[in-house]
């Protein structure tokens, strides 16, 4: 690591002009919350291999900024030579550099990895003294980085038209009739799930998120798709001219968006139905339209791309595929329901597997008993890991129709280890499972169909008092929430405030937002709405999804979150006030809570008849996809709870 910083710290220097800071973002080029392994950079200068943080490298100094869920991982992971920076308590990356780093600073930055908010929003803040933004031609991480994995080959899939739900000519039609509202002739799309969702298509570049390393161009006549061309197929390249989209080399997206500013960016192939004012993919004559804007997302268009353009001919505003994204279509809902209880019969089956060698390697009392555990019995030989236990959680999801790997790391982890929020265990540390210790375990899948995420907490030995009031009152945010009604218009921030109240009432909270989107065989968390403590002004509505994961982690000890994804839908409520229509949730992800967690007395009729009616749901459910074991072990786990 020293080595490393001292590398670039010689590259800063060298440079013209001289940089008095480098910074290295977690993204990449189109701005990824998780990347692949060569884009893996602030990873790679800091140790710290949390999927959100920010390191800066000044000339005697090195900081990470991180979210409140890294807080204690990054504690771990970095060495001496770093400074952590919590996001929410200490300033902000940009506050910091403009009041602490000299007059008329030189700041370094790969543009491809900043998008255009953030390098708006540092320049803004560096007027005060005359610092500046500089952009490196190279990545200078990269050219320290001498074992840099090289850039992954992996050919991009089309995704079913009985999966995707809409066509691409409906989605490039809906484009176009934005495009034309806003009197812009274009859009940049660099988002990969948002490439991915256009186009009807998938890949494996990314770890755990079925995207392709894209851009992105359309027009009001013509589209591009800017991509390694060894990823696509003779299959796949006639696909996309079927539908209208030209294939280019993936670096060339640069020189187009030159050419799209200057209003020279011509299609190779004729656009299908270009001869009439509106074809099936809504293509419209160019001659006919007097619009004169380039749409960019500012979140997810790279700087470097910014640059290339004539900012008062760009429309900064947000891209209107990650809405339409996030509304389902009745194809994508069917599927995504489809694909967690598929999911959650895995859970459960993990669910009896780990209860039996829970009491057989260690002498637990298991998933139902409330006795100590019998030390006598813990096996001499044979011993459950965090990774062995996750792989075998995997192996059940492999199992699945559909099934085309995990949606995240599983967050595999016992004790003090579920205290770490996004926890990853790794095979050569990770702790040994423990009956006496909560064993918290978030995890989800990618299916054809559907992407899933599900956390569930379970303790095998005799969980004490204060761990089974901690359970019950998180279990109490989660009910509240995913009860919840309320009128549209309404955001994610006015309701998180629902999954904190029980919390609140004995002085505890948790540091992350209590949901997010997830996609339909695309990224698990999913945008533009959340339900935060954070505000964000994107209102819930009718077939989105979100998830509803409330928890409590005290550090060194344990960890307890709930986490079930759920459907926004119309509510049928009484009366509609202002005549606005009101909205509910529905849940989709069926796994029982472990009763010997929940403390009943705290438990209001209300919430002890929508537990006990979820848990019968939960049998109906998943009946089917087990065992009559599984089975048994189902009826067992979901019988009525009563005070």
């Amino acid at each position: 690591m020293a080595d490393t910083l001292s590398a670039l710290r010689s590259l800063m220097a060298s440079h013209s002009p001289p940089l008095d800071a480098l910074v290295v973002p977690s993204e990449d080029y189109h701005q990824s919350e998780y990347v692949s392994a060569r884009d893996k950079r602030r990873e790679f200068v800091s140790g710290f291999t949390g999927s959100a943080g920010l390191a800066l490298i000044t000339k005697n100094e090195a900081r990470l900024w991180t979210d409140g869920r890294y807080f204690l991982q990054a504690t771990q992971q970095l060495s001496d030579q770093w400074q952590l920076m919590r996001m929410g308590e200490d300033p902000a990356v940009d506050v910091w550099m403009a009041d602490n780093l000299p007059e008329c600073s030189a700041i370094g930055i790969d543009p491809w990895c900043v998008s255009i908010d953030t390098a708006q929003k540092w320049e803004r803040a560096f007027v005060k003294k005359q610092q500046k933004l500089v952009q490196t031609s190279t990545n200078l991480v990269d050219e320290v980085w001498k074992s840099q994995p090289p850039p992954a080959i992996n050919p991009v899939v089309i995704h079913p038209l009985e999966y995707a739900g809409r066509s691409v000519a409906d989605k490039l039609k809906d484009v176009r009739k934005k495009l034309v509202q806003v009197k812009a002739h274009s859009i940049i799309i660099s988002a990969l799930d948002e490439v991915c969702w256009l186009y009807n298509i998938r890949g494996t570049d990314v770890a755990y998120s079925p995207v392709v390393h894209a851009f992105a161009i359309v027009t009001l006549n013509s589209a591009f798709f800017y991509v390694d061309k060894r990823k696509v197929s003779s299959e796949v390249n006639s696909y996309l001219e079927t539908n209208g989209i030209e294939v280019r080399d993936y670096k060339a997206v640069s020189s187009d968006v030159s050419l799209l500013a200057s209003n020279e960016l011509k299609p190779s192939i004729q656009a299908k139905g270009t001869e009439t004012e509106t074809a099936g993919n809504g293509t419209i004559k160019a001659e006919e339209s007097n619009n004169d804007l380039i749409w960019a997302d500012p979140g997810y268009c790279c700087y470097a791309l910014y640059s290339r353009l004539n900012p008062d001919k760009v429309l900064l505003q947000q891209s209107p595929l990650a809405l339409a994204k996030a509304l389902k279509n009745p194809v994508e809902l069917e599927g995504l329901k489809n694909a967690h209880i598929r999911d959650g019969a895995a859970v459960v089956q993990y669910h009896v597997w780990l209860d039996k060698q829970m009491q057989e390697t260690y002498g637990a009392s298991g998933f139902f008993l409330e006795e100590e555990t019998d030390k006598k019995k813990h096996s001499k030989t044979a011993k459950l890991t965090e990774v062995t236990a996750s792989d075998k959680l995997e192996g059940f999801r492999a199992s699945k129709e559909n099934f085309r790997g995990l949606s995240f790391p599983t967050i595999s982890s016992v004790g003090p280890n579920a205290a770490i929020i996004h926890y990853s265990p790794e095979a050569e540390t990770c702790a040994e499972l423990d009956p006496d210790r909560i064993y918290l375990f978030d995890s989800g899948a990618q299916y054809l169909d559907g992407t899933t995420d599900i956390t569930r907490t379970v303790h095998f030995g005799k969980p004490s008092a204060h761990e089974k009031a901690c359970y019950t009152a998180v279990l109490k945010g989660h009910i509240a929430l995913g009860n919840a009604r309320f009128p549209n218009g309404t955001n994610g921030h006015a309701l998180d405030i629902l999954a904190r109240v029980p919390l609140w009432k004995y002085g505890l909270d948790y540091r992350h937002g209590t949901g997010h989107g997830i996609g339909s065989y695309l990224n698990v968390h999913e945008g533009p709405h959340l339900i935060s403590f954070r505000p964000r002004n994107v209102p819930l509505e009718d077939s989105m999804t979100v998830t509803d994961e409330p928890g409590y982690y005290e550090d060194g000890n344990f960890g307890i979150r709930l986490e079930n994804v759920l459907i926004i839908k119309k509510a049928d409520t009484k009366f509609n006030f202002g005549d606005k229509g009101y909205l509910q949730f529905e849940h989709i992800t069926w796994a029982p809570y472990q009763r010997k967690l929940i403390d009943a007395s705290l438990l209001t009729p209300e919430e002890l008849e929508w537990l006990n009616t979820y848990h019968s749901k939960c049998r109906s459910i998943l009946d089917s996809y087990l065992d009559e074991s599984e089975k048994a072990w189902l009826k067992k786990a979901t019988e009525p709870i009563s005070v």
